[in-house]
């Protein structure tokens, strides 16, 4: 059997298949960088041409997409005067929390830092791992993501550097594997990590500071970002992020942005794919995102047997996904320079969702997971793009 053979069986998507991130030049590795050069720090590159600064505070809202952003400005007042001079920033891929927030902190490429998913493979074990939340204990996150952050670079300079976040994630395995260097300050409430932002500054000259919202990607995920919940907490945020920028010392540099967008999936469109046998013939490790779904062969799988499932898929959905081979979606680029450590973390077929639509393992699964509305992980414009929002205080 070859590709060949069943070509009539081989739909396509109506949309054409992106691009590659426009890693080095317009993604979330380059923020910090371009923040450590503005701050004096030597050897880094800054492709976003910041302009010196003796502060930097980066603001992420966890699900803010520039799709997002852009449809419902209006509920967002202080985002909407800084939009109009923005830019658009890719977000690497996968388009997730745990990919996105680890090229945010070391600068590098997902294929550089390996952080490659919210469920990747450890090939060592033989095993899924969730990046987010499921790290087995035997599994060391700072050997896991062996790449140096920004954020120790800078604090080898001499310059504060902190983060401000929730309380529960001061000593998670993302923090360690990926966000590790900063002073953790804890604060639970929106406006409490304002206010922690400010009595940062307040005692330090120079310094760099990170302060995480998520209450927008747990909102989108629920309800979706089509709701007025969504919408709700959008304004709530825009608040709180008005309110932590008018009290920010001069020669502050906010840069606000986001993780990943969304795009919301219908419950008839939330697909339990372990029920179609010729989906998973042969399939021995399931991971990825709902959006972005990797399948793992058992050792020993014949390229025949690959290729049917392969087919399979394309005749099933091949309509509403794009389906690459590991190698495939590597030699696109989608994930920058890989290692071959890293390489082996990806599945080997990867079904990526280009309509509104969610691939579940259901024997893998919790039921509750099928209830979530905002989704993200492909490679679709509503997910892979969002905003980057830069004022100076005078």
């Amino acid at each position: 059997m070859n590709e060949s053979l069943n070509a009539a069986d081989l739909s396509v998507p109506a949309q054409k298949i992106p691009d590659a991130p426009q890693y080095g030049q317009a993604t979330l590795s380059e923020i910090l960088p371009s923040a450590a050069t503005a701050l004096g720090v030597p050897g880094f590159s800054n492709a976003l041409g910041l302009q010196p600064t003796k502060r930097v505070v980066v603001i992420m809202v966890d699900g803010l997409g520039w799709n997002q952003i852009k449809s419902h400005v209006g509920h967002a007042p202080f985002l909407r005067s800084l939009f109009a001079e923005g830019r658009k920033l890719g977000t690497g891929f996968p388009s997730t929390t745990a990919t996105s927030l680890s090229s945010l902190a070391t600068g590098v490429t997902p294929g550089e830092h390996g952080m490659l998913g919210y469920d990747v493979v450890d090939p060592a074990r033989r095993r899924v791992v969730n990046q987010l939340g499921g790290w087995p204990s035997d599994l060391n996150p700072e050997a896991w993501q062996t790449r140096p952050t920004v954020f120790e670079k800078v604090a080898e300079h001499g310059i504060h550097v902190a983060t401000v976040s929730i309380p529960m994630f001061a000593k998670s395995a993302l923090t360690r594997a990926s966000l590790r260097g900063p002073k953790f300050v804890a604060a639970n409430q929106p406006l409490a990590r304002a206010r922690a932002t400010h009595t940062v500054f307040e005692s330090q000259r120079n310094a760099l500071v990170y302060t995480y919202f998520n209450e927008l990607d747990k909102t989108g995920h629920k309800f979706g970002v089509d709701s007025s919940q969504w919408r709700d907490t959008l304004e709530e945020l825009d608040y709180v992020i008005k309110s932590l920028v008018s009290r920010l010392p001069e020669e502050t540099t906010v840069l606000i942005t986001g993780d990943h967008g969304m795009v919301d999936v219908p419950e008839s469109q939330r697909i339990d794919y372990s029920r179609y046998p010729e989906l998973v013939d042969g399939v021995e490790l399931t991971s990825g995102e709902p959006r972005g779904v990797q399948l793992t062969f058992a050792p020993g799988t014949d390229e025949t047997s690959r290729l049917k499932v392969k087919h399979a898929w394309h005749k099933e959905f091949g309509s509403k996904a794009w389906i690459l081979t590991r190698q495939e979606a590597i030699d696109r680029g989608y994930f920058g320079p890989i290692t071959p450590e890293h390489e082996a973390r990806l599945g080997d077929l990867m079904i990526l969702a280009a309509e509104s639509i969610a691939f579940y393992d259901g024997r893998r699964v919790a039921p509750m997971a099928f209830e979530m509305v905002g989704q993200h992980g492909s490679l679709t414009s509503g997910e892979r793009y969002v905003p980057l929002l830069v004022h100076r205080t005078k």
